[in-house]
């Protein structure tokens, strides 16, 4: 092994464990004396949830507001101080998981797989980009999912939507919205991000042994040689670092992984929202006048959909007052100006990497809005992190009415963004996917040549179609190639 490949391995070993920054002097938050958790109930707001029982959702989110919380400012801000080098095209954040979790996986298996499966993503994300990557899963409180009609037909019979198992079940007979499921989606996220902290703190991303993580569902023989000669590298590395003395096992055994989820169901999010004491190091500390801020400890980081973002509307109010960082789902309606008015509501202070923009524009829009889009936000002084989300552009239906979205689509909005970035003097800090870790055929294309007539053998998703476990390292290894060849041109 030359130098030169000894010491590009050497460094990508650091930025495997770091996934972050020490922390730099920010700005506060910006928030107005008006706001509070409860501001945004004289705002207008979509997706309206509407209990039979009033009295019962009063008694649940009482219940909520008295639970400890899921996650903690120390962690929040160790995230927003990585997502500020993502800004900066110093890292890159991959984020993926289910479209709408369900409580049943809530398991051992599921989790597992979907952790391996971000750990495999994100360890050749790092082989093609040198950079550090940033992992966050749509897990553990992605329960809720906006719908564009209150109703369905399944069956044959119109029933209400499914909206998520915060609200509802997916069978006809639980549609009816039940407040005692949002007392059920904190224990369930609760419970799944403690398995992932056991398992993290135990030794699953242990770089002394990488192919404990298996490729699971994944046959294809060069897609698994591909993988197999990054671990052999690592492993070349980790024998040659023992030999010299220069072990660093303690900083190889475990990575840091963050939850998200729409925060969508805003009386869920406001009653797990607290005023807590900042984390040494956090500028607040000294300048607010009790050393706290609003935290929502459901998740590590929360977004706005596409379908709640109204610049006057509820989401966005509740949004602008908490120190989490924020995503916001930009679509082909977004105008320039509409998204800088977003920007300076919910990040006045202009804090670096305090918002992500998740745009998911569809594989035919994105060449002639993304520039238009990059260019507003430079002029604004905003600093952002860029992420491509090339999957909810791109759905369709079949023949026979089934949602599905095209391998070919998805890469091609993911390497437009890419290329369009460049040409702007702009970063893409990230990839945002609905994927599993299941061999599900929800997906067609990919290297297995899926089609139409396939994705009847394992369809099992609940909303959207996702990436099965090979469709989504193949997307790794591409746009891993992209940052190589890039490097080398």
């Amino acid at each position: 092994m030359s130098d030169e490949t000894m010491g590009t391995l050497n460094n990508n070993l650091k930025q495997y464990t770091s996934g972050e920054a020490q922390p730099q002097p920010q700005p506060t938050n910006g928030q107005s004396d008006t706001w509070s958790p409860t501001s945004w109930q004289s705002k207008p707001i979509k997706q309206v949830v509407k209990y039979e029982d009033q009295a019962a959702a009063d008694a649940a989110l009482k219940q909520l507001t008295k639970l400890p919380p899921i996650v903690t400012p120390t962690e929040i801000w160790r995230l927003r101080t990585s997502l500020r080098d993502a800004a900066l095209g110093k890292s890159f954040l991959l984020q993926g998981g289910d479209c709408a979790e369900l409580f049943s996986y809530c398991a051992e298996d599921p989790i597992d797989a979907k952790l391996k499966l971000l750990l495999q993503m994100s360890l050749v994300l790092i082989w093609g980009s040198n950079k550090p990557v940033i992992r966050i899963g749509r897990i553990a409180g992605q329960y809720a999912k906006p719908r564009s009609s209150p109703t369905e037909i399944m069956d044959g019979k119109e029933v209400p939507s499914f909206r998520g198992d915060i609200l509802n079940g997916y069978e006809p007979d639980q549609r009816r919205v039940d407040p005692d499921r949002l007392v059920s989606a904190y224990f369930h996220s609760a419970t799944t991000m403690n398995y992932i902290r056991a398992q993290l703190g135990s030794g699953i991303a242990d770089l002394h042994n990488p192919m404990d993580w298996g490729l699971g569902h994944v046959g294809d023989k060069e897609l698994q040689s591909k993988y197999t000669a990054i671990v052999n590298s690592i492993s070349d590395s980790l024998r040659f670092m023992r030999t010299i003395g220069a072990d660093t096992s303690g900083q190889l055994q475990t990575v840091d992984l963050y939850s998200s989820h729409e925060g969508l169901v805003l009386e869920y999010e406001q009653s797990l929202t607290r005023r807590l004491k900042h984390p040494a190091g956090h500028p607040g500390a000294q300048t607010s006048t009790d050393g706290k801020g609003w935290y929502n400890t459901s998740a590590h980081f929360l977004w706005i959909g596409d379908r709640t973002r109204q610049i006057d509307g509820g989401h966005v109010e509740y949004f602008r007052g908490i120190e989490n960082p924020i995503g916001i789902k930009v679509g082909p309606s977004m105008k320039n100006d509409e998204l800088i008015e977003l920007l300076d509501i919910v990040n006045p202070g202009k804090d670096i990497g305090k918002v992500t923009l998740i745009t998911r524009y569809g594989a035919d829009k994105v060449e002639s809005m993304l520039g238009g889009h990059i260019e507003a936000v430079k002029s604004s002084g905003h600093v952002v992190v860029w992420q491509c989300d090339p999957m909810h552009g791109n759905t369709r239906s079949t023949s026979t009415g089934i949602k599905t979205r095209s391998f070919g689509n998805i890469f091609s909005e993911l390497s437009s963004a890419l290329k369009i970035h460049k040409q702007h003097g702009s970063f893409l800090g990230g990839m945002h996917l609905e994927l599993t870790g299941d061999a599900v055929t929800e997906c067609t294309g990919g290297s297995q040549g899926l089609d139409d007539e396939d994705l009847s053998l394992n369809y099992t998703t609940y909303c959207d179609p996702r990436l099965n476990e090979k469709q989504a390292l193949e997307l790794a290894f591409l746009v891993a190639g992209h940052y190589r060849e890039d490097a080398g041109s």
